[in-house]
């Protein structure tokens, strides 16, 4: 099944366009949204990463959505979800993530917008599984990954992070299917 978009109480979570690139640009320039990523991103890594983005979906018919400001239509960041792209012992999964412009912190957006992919993911894709992980430093994504009702699996070593970083040092969190559809009983 092929799905352009996804709605919320505030928000439109849809495919990229081109009006998203410059938003986009500047968020990936911004130290303290990329605070727990290796370094900000450059116009060219953004881009490609939006082709990753959109060959991504045209493959598994899933991806990181677009988040949209329903009532301004501005561009707020993304969610949604992935296949990663690096060896572990917990993969091949699907990840659930999130990046959001500072603005749009503390409201609540990541989880709204989250909790629309993971049913998503469970009632649509038929997943069994979703995980989510993010550098052990970064509490506000680990609270996010919480409040989604997720579980606390282990810590790791994210191996496209040097291991001298602080930021090497991940959480990793999943939420089974069962465990998702029992919440909305």
């Amino acid at each position: 099944m092929i799905l352009d978009s996804l709605v919320t109480d505030r928000l439109l979570l849809r495919k990229w366009m081109e009006k998203d690139i410059k938003p986009f640009v500047e968020m990936n320039q911004d130290p303290e949204v990329m605070k727990y990523f290796p370094k900000t991103l450059s116009e060219k890594e953004t881009l490609s990463f939006v082709e990753r983005i959109t060959t991504h979906f045209d493959k598994h018919h899933f991806g990181l959505f677009v988040l949209e400001d329903k009532a301004s239509t501005e561009f707020v960041g993304f969610t949604g979800l992935m296949i990663p792209s690096f060896e572990s012992d917990f993969i091949p999964c699907v990840e659930i993530g999130w990046r959001l412009r500072k603005e749009f912190w503390g409201k609540g957006i990541a989880t709204e917008a989250a909790n629309a992919c993971l049913k998503f993911g469970f009632e649509t894709l038929n997943l069994d599984k979703i995980v989510s992980f993010t550098a052990k430093l970064n509490t506000r994504s680990e609270k996010v990954m919480q409040r989604l009702g997720m579980s606390y699996v282990k810590d790791f070593d994210h191996p496209k992070v040097d291991k001298d970083s602080m930021l090497c040092r991940h959480v990793l969190y999943e939420l089974t299917k069962e465990q998702f559809s029992s919440s909305y009983l």
